[in-house]
Order: structure tokens, then C-alpha cells, then sequence
């Protein structure tokens, strides 16, 4: 069922009048000057990444779909199913799906960030504005979360630094490829020329149906997780990012209090409040569903696991990737990974030892570090009256900080868990040397570097982008967390080689130092190729990847539903 009149929400905040029109263009005009008087040159640099164009495919796709290239977006990530979504604006006023992107690795359980340093990529509803674009991330590109947000304060949740960013590599973050995140963010950045001032990101522990929450009725975040369908399912119903707000310690949805004079505000109780007609309702029959359907599923429906020792998730594209090299994937993987459930990192240019694949793909792993479960949070249970998204919180800094150095530079901290410092035993002399973890991995210099395009130099455009930047609702950043310490890592010891064979209990198995290089596909075993972010093919044609229909390489995502 589509609500026609609540869409026209999105139509009307479009369409506000010649001053929001004015603005946009306004702000278009002096992007537009910027990127012609840039400096190129160094394709190396964050702003030639940061500048990068949207490929062919991606333009003729957005079109095809009745879409702008300007067009305002929301980004929805699932982590269950190890996916994120782009959604854009269509020439009607309602949203729908432009592609879906794989996630290469997410760090933690299911559920909510609740303290610094739990490893857990935050959930709930974010708002992303020009100032937490980071085009200088030691993680090729990224932009911050805004985690913790007015919900996250009121419950005294603590963290920072929250990330969607490149390199495969996750300490809290939803990490992509650089090739996928560098057209995320280009994205992004061509809705904020177009007017946009903040996009909105929906992180999800997975696709909020019904049959999902049955799933998972035995987790102490099931109260969280049904207030979020809410939000969900006024998405779904509207075809619009919904308004979002906070009061009584929850998040509320196209709310409007009766009172004009009172306000939601997170930590204060929930003021009487309406939302659109005929949604209230919709969205209730569809809470009553999911909650009708947990109280009648028994010993026959069996619980996913609370807690699966995993420490995150990574899309089945990729671990396909890792069991064979020759396999195409949405982007380059740095030359090593640590798949989940794996005590450390393997090499991505040989064939993953098949103990990895089987922890990475199963249900639950016997823990070898810590993942701290988030606290239940048993209040967090919606109640009372349902619904409401706040106005965008004030940017942290200007449109054209995405291009300066008003973007705070995050240094990539080594992840030390579980490496023991034993001393290595003797090895055969056809066993290579450990390499370190691989969230401690250095990138390669030359992995960085992409077709040339124009840098941005903020600092030389003066007074007039600094007033341009006050008057469009920026401010002076605030100053970047401080980094985490880099911690002396020792390297792991050497094991004798094991058998292959798939076991449920973790493997300690070190990644290898300069592995030969794989083999070149031949005819009769290359998959289709695909293309890469600029158009040209790449990896040849190779077996179609176990789980990778409809998801292809970047600049030709599918558009799966």
C-alpha cells in the first residue's frame, strides 16, 4: 500500500518556495566555481578521491530511474545481510532504491552501540551533513556517523569516530571497498550541491519484517529493534525519509506535538503529539502484525543466537572472494583481511585456508576475544504514542569543510585483540612468514592512487566560502578525538600448516607474507567480467559468485529490491 498524501511531504519540502530554490542554485554555482579553479595533478591527494565523478553507468542508471544526479538521498545499511542502500529522490517527489552495495566488514554483534571501545557499529538514525564528509580518512574515504545522537546522549551511550568508510577493516565502522565508497561519497556530495543539507543514514541489525523479529525474539534488544521498525515502516509507507525526533528517551516519527509551544526533546517526557493521517494507523497494524507473530512462534520456529562470537559480518560476495581469488568482486581488497571469527588475518591474493570460510559462515564460534553483548536495555520498549525525525542537527562544519582541512583526519588504530606474543616454533621451510593482522595492514602507497582528477584547494578561496559556509548553517567544526595509541603488535606465531578442512571451532590461522600470485583464469574457468567504477572491465570472466546475483562491480551495482 502507497500513501500518495504523506509522500507529498517530500514534494512540498522540494518545492518551498524561491528562497530554497535561490539557495541551492546559489550554492551549486560557487561549487561549480571551486571545482574549475582547483588544482590538479596529484591523483593521490584526498581531494582528487574526494572529486572523483559518478561513472557512466551510475549517470545513465540515476536517469534511467527518473532520478537527478543532484537529487537529494537516504542511505539504509542492513548488518545482518551485510548490505547498504543508496535511495534517491525521483522527479515524482517519493524515493526509491538506486543501488545496493555489499558491505565488506562490520565489526561486533547485533544491536546498538552503547560504549566506547565495544567494537559494535552503531544502530538507529543518523543525520550526515557536509561537515562529516572526510575526504583526508586514513580509510580512503569516509564520512562520520554522528554517533552518539540525541537518543544515544539520553541513554548515556559513548563513542566516537563512527565511520562508513573504505578498506575493508572495522573496529565499529561499516566498512566498504575504496572503490564502493568512493562513489557513496560521491553521491552524497552531488546531493549537497543540489540543495540537500544533510542526507539521512538508517543503520539496521537487519531487514525489519516480521518474520526477522520472530527470528530474533530472544534478544534483549528486541524492544530497540521493534521501536526502529517504526521508523522503518514510515519510510516504506511514505516513500520518504521520515521526520525524525526524540522524547520520553525514544525516537518518535513525523510527530507534531498538539501544543505548539512544547517541544520533544530526548531526556523530557513525550508531550501529547499527531501524525499524519491514516499513517498512525498504518504503522500500528503493522506493529501489530510483528508482535502477533513473536507471541505465537514456539519450540518449531527455532531463535537465532544472542551472541555468535563472530565479532561482525562480511557479505558472502566477499568471502567467496576469499576462498577464490580468481573471483570478480565490487572493488579491490587490501592484501589482507580478517573475516569474522578468525584470530587473524589471511592474504586475499591466494586462496583463504577453508577453516576461515567455515567460522566466517557459521552461526555461532567458539570466542577467542571479547565482544562485549550490548547491555539490555529493557526500557528502551516503545510506549505510549508512536511516531516522528527531527530537523537536521546544526552541520559540524560547511559544505566546502568536504574539501578542506575542516574535515577531521581519523588515524587508522591497530586492532591488538587475541595476538599472543609466544615465540614462534620451528617451520618447514615451505611455510611462509605471518603477517600482521589485518586491521593493523599498512596500505600500500600505490593502492591509493586512481585515474587523475581535480583537486579542491578550500584555503584558496578566501572570505567569500568562509561567509558562504556561515550563511548555508555551518560552524567551525569541533576539534578531531583525539587517536587511539598505536599499540606495540606483536607478530603471531607461526603455525605448521593444517589440514582444509571446515571446522566450527576458531582456526589461528596467521595471513602469508609475498604469496604467489593467483593463477590467471583461463577461458573455461573466467566469469563474466564486470566493470569497474570507471567503465573499463576488470578480473576477466570468472564463475559466478555463490550469493553475487544482481551484485556487480562498482559503476554497475544492481538495483536489487
Amino acid at each position: 500500500m502507497r500513501f500518495h498524501g504523506f509522500s507529498s511531504l517530500s514534494r512540498q519540502a522540494r518545492d518551498r518556495g524561491f528562497g530554497v530554490r535561490w539557495r541551492a542554485a546559489l550554492l551549486a554555482g560557487c561549487a561549480a566555481l571551486v571545482l574549475a579553479g582547483c588544482n590538479g595533478g596529484d591523483s593521490n591527494s584526498p581531494m582528487s578521491k574526494a572529486s572523483k565523478t559518478l561513472s557512466p553507468q551510475t549517470l545513465a542508471l540515476i536517469q534511467q530511474k527518473d532520478m537527478t544526479k543532484s537529487s537529494p538521498i537516504v542511505v539504509r545499511i542492513f548488518k545482518e545481510e551485510s548490505e547498504l542502500e543508496v535511495w534517491k529522490e525521483t522527479n515524482s517527489g517519493e524515493y526509491e532504491l538506486l543501488k545496493t552495495y555489499p558491505i565488506c566488514r562490520w565489526s561486533g554483534e547485533l544491536g546498538p552501540k552503547v560504549r566506547e571501545g565495544d567494537r559494535q557499529a552503531p544502530e538507529g538514525f543518523y543525520t550526515i551533513t557536509p561537515g562529516q564528509m572526510n575526504a583526508n580518512s586514513s580509510y580512503y574515504l569516509a564520512f562520520d556517523l554522528g554517533f552518539p545522537n540525541a537518543y544515544d546522549r539520553a541513554w548515556g551511550r559513548s563513542g566516537s569516530n563512527l565511520m562508513v568508510h573504505g578498506d575493508c577493516s572495522s573496529r565499529g565502522c561499516y566498512a566498504m571497498t575504496d572503490e564502493q565508497v568512493q562513489e557513496i561519497f560521491a553521491l552524497g556530495r552531488e546531493s549537497f550541491y543540489g540543495g540537500q543539507r544533510s542526507f539521512q543514514v538508517q543503520a539496521y541489525p537487519f531487514r525489519m519484517t516480521a518474520d526477522n523479529l520472530v527470528r530474533h525474539r530472544n534478544n534483549p534488544n528486541l524492544a530497540f529493534w521493534k521501536m526502529l521498525k517504526e521508523g522503518s515502516d514510515v519510510f516504506e509507507l511514505t516513500k520518504a525519509p521520515p521526520k525524525v525526533d526524540y522524547c520520553g528517551k525514544r525516537y518518535v516519527f513525523n510527530a507534531t506535538p498538539v501544543d505548539p509551544s512544547q517541544k520533544l526533546q530526548a531526556s523530557a517526557p513525550c508531550p501529547d503529539y499527531t501524525m499524519p493521517e491514516g499513517l498512525q494507523e498504518a504503522v500500528a497494524a503493522r506493529q501489530k502484525e510483528a508482535n502477533a507473530k513473536i507471541a505465537s512462534a514456539g519450540v518449531l520456529q527455532p531463535a537465532a543466537p544472542v551472541k555468535t562470537g563472530k565479532d561482525g559480518g562480511m557479505h558472502k560476495v566477499f568471502l567467496a572472494k576469499l576462498e577464490n581469488p580468481e573471483l570478480s568482486a565490487p572493488g579491490s581488497l587490501p592484501p589482507v583481511v580478517k573475516p569474522p571469527g578468525s584470530d587473524y588475518g589471511v592474504s586475499t591474493t591466494e586462496p583463504a585456508p577453508a577453516e576461515s570460510i567455515a567460522l566466517a559462515t557459521a552461526d555461532t564460534v567458539s570466542e577467542t576475544a571479547a565482544v562485549p553483548l550490548p547491555a539490555p536495555r529493557p526500557d528502551d520498549a516503545p510506549g505510549g504514542p508512536r511516531t516522528a525525525i527531527a530537523a537536521a542537527p546544526a552541520s559540524a562544519g560547511g559544505l566546502f569543510s568536504l574539501f578542506g582541512a575542516l574535515a577531521p583526519t581519523e588515524t587508522k588504530p591497530v586492532d591488538a585483540a587475541a595476538v599472543p606474543a609466544a615465540p614462534a616454533p620451528p617451520q618447514a621451510a615451505s611455510t611462509l612468514a605471518a603477517a600482521a593482522p589485518a586491521d593493523a595492514q599498512p596500505r600500500p602507497p600505490e593502492r591509493a592512487a586512481l585515474p587523475q582528477v581535480a583537486a579542491l584547494d578550500a584555503g584558496s578561496n578566501g572570505g567569500f566560502l568562509d561567509s558562504l559556509k556561515n550563511w548555508f548553517g555551518g560552524s567551525t567544526p569541533p576539534a578531531a578525538a583525539p587517536a587511539e595509541p598505536i599499540a606495540d603488535v606483536p607478530v603471531p606465531p607461526v603455525r605448521p600448516p593444517v589440514p582444509r578442512q571446515a571446522t566450527t571451532a576458531p582456526a589461528a590461522q596467521p595471513a602469508r607474507a609475498n604469496p604467489p600470485a593467483a593463477a590467471t583464469p583461463t577461458a573455461a574457468t573466467a566469469p563474466p567480467s564486470v566493470a569497474s567504477s570507471s567503465g573499463e572491465a576488470v578480473s576477466g570472466t570468472v564463475p559466478t559468485l555463490p550469493g553475487a546475483a544482481g551484485i556487480l562491480a562498482p559503476g554497475s551495482f544492481s538495483t536489487v529490491q
